[in-house]
């Protein structure tokens, strides 16, 4: 395993326009999940430090909101380029605090990212700010401050995909990133720096959910939150955003189901399958955790999905034959072991994988890819949501049964159907409570609108619909000559 240099330590937060220590009396490790070594320490933001940030986007938000979008785009363009810029840096800064491999850091945590940003050029100059309908002028206005609580998982395209249409609608944000993985938002905010923003437009504070997060949920300054993390967390931001009557924005998890109907194409399903539900490493929200085959076609599908599993190669994220690094925390290496327990306590075929660690190594947050067969729907592993590359292989005998399994769930954000016939395929997708389905691995639109159903999440994030989110809406009646004056003393008016 590769040994990084020496721990960085962090002691100031980003607030109105530049570095302010943080109040904090404790610091936080940030561990490397490959080594289990530190790599940085961070402070472990306090309330003032939630509340000054909140505060300095208060007072900036006038003058945010009053430039025009030909000026926010002109910020959004500098930023895409020194995003551009300083794309290998936050890469090699993810692989080391997130443990993805090098590859997948800069194709699709970091690549996917610029792209989140640089598609809101296109979105925000065409966006219709305001509209006549009737006698009324119906205006789109920036939402005011927003606090963008970010997971650590996907973290610098899940942040992008807040913070660059909260700014370019005119809103200004405070970025509470999770604490597992914090230092690439200190590059982020250096880059922004470099943008010519002004202070408090963006501001920056780390440190832990129920004290920073908890904080600009209820702060009184705080207009809305987005929040994309668990279905506590979400339950949690909109107890304490009701005080103040917030908006709040949550995406959520998902225990998403895959259904390959009868006449697919059952090798490219399942590669595709495996390869989606490894993809960096299983901690997605739109991971297809469950794969709903034909009863009479299950031996055949889990002979190819232990084939392709057993293929996947685990180990240093720095090496380039590494398809899987570890997990991100050792609580989530835990957990998924923990899962893998459970499917095999309760019942399930396991056919790849299992709970120990991968052969020959015995350092860092790794876990083996794990393919189950039998699963039935009252087990564990097919009710709650693992994060971590565990696949349950379910079998079902009709159509209809493989909607209502795919359905038994109280998650709805993602899905996917196999067919060899594209309109069979799109039908059943509009039989799925999911807000995202793929057809025949159809690939993941940026500006398409993404979120979930049920306990998914409330509202969508990316393109047209991402932007829309972070503005209020404002109807201005305009006079009609035509019009009737109505009231009662306004009835003789010329």
């Amino acid at each position: 395993m590769t040994t990084l240099a020496p721990p960085t330590s962090f002691d100031s937060q980003w607030i109105d326009g530049g570095w302010q220590p943080s109040t904090a009396t404790r610091s936080i490790d940030v561990v490397n999940p490959a080594t289990e070594e530190t790599l940085a320490t961070v402070p472990a933001g306090t309330e003032e430090d939630a509340h000054r940030a909140a505060r300095a986007a208060a007072a900036a938000f006038p003058r945010w909101a009053a430039t025009s979008v030909a000026e926010r785009l002109a910020f959004l363009e500098r930023f895409v380029a020194a995003l551009q810029s300083g794309a290998d840096q936050l890469a090699e800064t993810i692989t080391a605090e997130v443990g993805a491999p090098t590859m997948m850091a800069r194709k699709a945590q970091v690549g996917l990212a610029i792209g989140m940003a640089a598609s809101y050029l296109e979105i925000g100059a065409r966006f219709a700010y305001q509209e006549r309908v009737g006698n009324s002028l119906v205006l789109r206005e920036p939402a005011g401050v927003v606090a963008c609580i970010t997971p650590w998982n996907m973290p610098l395209l899940l942040t992008m995909q807040k913070i660059v249409p909260a700014l370019v609608a005119g809103c200004t944000v405070v970025l509470k990133p999770s604490e597992i993985t914090p230092v690439h938002a200190y590059q982020l905010a250096e880059l922004i720096a470099g943008c010519d923003l002004p202070p408090g437009v963006f501001n920056l504070v780390v440190g832990e959910g129920p004290v920073v997060g908890a904080e600009l949920a209820r702060h009184e300054s705080v207009d809305m939150v987005s929040l994309t993390g668990s279905v506590r967390a979400g339950r949690e931001v909109t107890r304490l955003g009701a005080q103040t009557v917030k908006r709040v924005h949550l995406e959520l998890g998902g225990k998403n189901a895959g259904i390959v109907l009868d006449d697919a194409d059952l090798e490219l399903a399942v590669r595709a399958t495996i390869d989606q539900v490894c993809f960096n490493t299983g901690q997605t929200c739109l991971q297809w955790s469950r794969m709903l085959v034909p009863r009479q076609r299950q031996d055949e599908v889990l002979t190819l999905a232990a084939d392709a599993a057993n293929r996947y190669q685990v180990g240093d994220p720095r090496d380039p034959a590494t398809d899987l690094g570890p997990l991100a925390s050792a609580a989530g290496a835990e957990r998924v072991r923990g899962y893998v327990e459970s499917g095999l306590s309760q019942g399930a075929n396991l056919v790849a994988g299992g709970p120990g660690r991968p052969a020959g190594i015995d350092r860092g947050f790794y876990v083996r890819p794990t393919v189950f067969g039998g699963v039935t729907p009252e087990m564990t592993i097919a009710r709650e949501e693992i994060f971590g590359p565990v696949l349950s292989v379910m079998p079902y005998d009709d159509e209809s049964e493989a909607v209502r399994i795919a359905n038994d769930t109280p998650y709805g954000l993602h899905g996917a159907v196999w067919s060899a016939d594209q309109a069979r395929a799109v039908r059943v997708s509009g039989a799925l409570r999911a807000g995202v389905v793929d057809v025949n691995g159809g690939s993941f639109n940026l500006v398409a609108p993404f979120g979930g159903y049920k306990q998914s999440g409330v509202g969508r994030e990316c393109g047209v619909a991402g932007l829309d989110g972070f503005l209020e809406t404002k109807s201005i009646q305009l006079p009609e000559d035509a019009a009737e004056l109505t009231g009662p003393r306004l009835r003789d008016v010329a």
